[in-house]
């Protein structure tokens, strides 16, 4: 008499168990492997956020963050704080931002570029005009950059992302810049 035990059908089953195991387990621990917290940077009158591991630097008038090592130069996020001439009122978005789109122009010119973005985006609960152009400096590498302008009261800040041209806002600095910056303390 023959008797078949259910074990053989198991001991089958087992690579494929094991298999299910393990690709659970793994991506289980990436769960609860967190990622570092991006670095908070103050500046005068305004805060943003950078990628975790990012350098920050503050003058009076302005704070920068960058990757640190050698692309230090060429990669960074800032905003830059101005006082402007009489105060602007959020009725005021139409000239401002025609007078924004000629500032814009003037810039990506100066940096032997090509403006290629000129667009109405909400940052901090406030309606700004942001660009893109690329620059193309006579000694250096060519950069991307995106330059937002938040205007509120009497003030306008400047917000600035850099990075060479091919890498697309690495880290998602520019994105998280944008993101996060927020007038206050």
């Amino acid at each position: 008499m023959r008797v078949s035990l259910p074990l053989t059908r198991v001991g089958k089953r087992v690579p494929a168990l094991i298999l299910v195991f393990l690709a659970a387990s793994c991506g289980g621990a990436a769960k609860h492997r967190a990622a570092a917290p991006p670095v908070t940077v103050h500046g005068p009158g305004f805060r943003f956020e950078a990628p975790a591991g990012w350098k920050a630097t503050r003058t009076a008038t302005a704070a920068v963050a960058h990757p640190g090592g050698t692309a230090a130069g060429a990669t960074f996020v800032s905003a830059t704080a101005f006082t402007l001439r009489k105060p602007y009122s959020p009725a005021l978005f139409g000239r401002a931002a025609r007078e924004l789109d000629q500032v814009a122009a003037q810039l990506a010119k100066e940096a032997h570029g090509v403006l290629r973005e000129s667009v109405t985006v909400t940052v901090d609960g406030r309606r700004i005009r942001a660009y893109r152009f690329t620059a193309r400096p006579a000694a250096g590498a060519a950069s991307l950059e995106r330059i937002g302008f938040v205007l509120a009261g009497k003030r306008e800040i400047q917000l600035l992302c850099r990075a060479p041209v091919g890498s697309n806002d690495p880290d998602g600095a520019c994105a998280l810049l944008y993101s996060s910056f927020t007038l206050g303390p």
